[in-house]
């Protein structure tokens, strides 16, 4: 079988239990696949090249291009076309045949669209989610046609040397209907933990409305309207929960509506403490008279 012309670009930190099941789902099928690692103390650079992967070590320099762009503009730039995946994210087998008949148009013809856009199959405490929330990634790109925004978001808390939460910029996409699985075998706490960093940069957006202004621009047609939804908590519950039927996944659908519904309190509450910070000097009065 002829592999794809296409490079996967594997951005990882501390990603062991997940990279070797993550590697093995795409050697073999594309022209190459590529850990970009930052700085691991875990095992994740031996079990990738156990695995057949190239490992490229990363290291932020604090400004743009953050790690995405990095690897659009370094990781073997000869191939035009490049599919992000996480660390801890396999495509499924019918994801692989329909990126195989993208890759195999009819004679004359060539991949009009600058940029796929890919559900994902999701994951959450060890429980597949068939139903509420789904998340549609573009990460299947041209780079000769896209790129990853730069907000003036560099002093925000919480991403680091990561993209925040948008879509790199295309002239044209189009969307494939296979799933991208994101199955995190991590204890769910570390869920927790990354979603409280992200909830900094997004709360830290509230207070600067002109760079959030240009993050919704970089956006999905959902993601827009989310940005200027009131009530988020209320409104990302009823969502997932009710009207996309996260119900039907049982025990598993609540936890995730709930958690992501926790999510966005913890935005807001951010938001407004940044907005009106709490009096630390009449706090300490407020004790030294107990």
């Amino acid at each position: 079988m002829d592999k794809l012309p296409v490079v996967v670009a594997i951005p990882t930190r501390n990603e062991a239990h997940n990279i070797a099941g993550t590697v093995r789902s795409v050697i073999g099928h594309f022209a190459h696949v590529v850990v970009v690692d930052s700085d691991s103390t875990d095992d994740t650079r031996a079990l990738a090249k156990a695995e057949g992967a190239e490992v490229v070590p990363y290291t932020w320099d604090g400004r743009y291009p953050k790690k995405k762009q990095w690897c659009l503009d370094h990781v073997h730039p000869e191939v035009d076309w490049v599919l992000f995946l996480d660390g801890d994210e396999t495509p499924s087998e019918e994801l692989l045949r329909e990126i195989r008949r993208v890759f195999t148009p009819p004679p004359g013809r060539t991949v009009r669209p600058a940029a796929f856009d890919i559900p994902l199959g999701y994951w959450f405490a060890g429980r597949r989610l068939r139903h509420g929330y789904t998340i549609v990634k573009r990460v299947l790109l041209d780079r000769t046609r896209c790129r990853f925004p730069e907000p003036d978001d560099l002093a925000a808390p919480g991403m680091g040397e990561q993209e925040g939460h948008y879509q790199p910029l295309a002239p044209t996409t189009a969307r494939l209907a296979a799933p991208l699985e994101h199955r995190d075998l991590d204890p769910v706490r570390t869920w927790f933990e990354r979603h409280n960093r992200y909830s900094d940069w997004e709360a830290w957006l509230e207070g600067h409305p002109r760079v959030r202004e240009q993050i919704r621009q970089a956006k999905t047609r959902q993601g827009r309207l989310f940005h200027r939804a009131p009530l988020k908590p209320l409104v990302s519950f009823a969502y997932a929960y009710v009207y996309r039927r996260g119900f039907l996944d049982g025990r598993a659908g609540l936890d995730y509506a709930l958690a992501m519904s926790f999510y966005r309190w913890q935005i807001g509450l951010k938001a407004r403490e940044a907005a009106d910070p709490p009096d630390a000097g009449a706090g300490a009065g407020a004790r030294g008279r107990r």
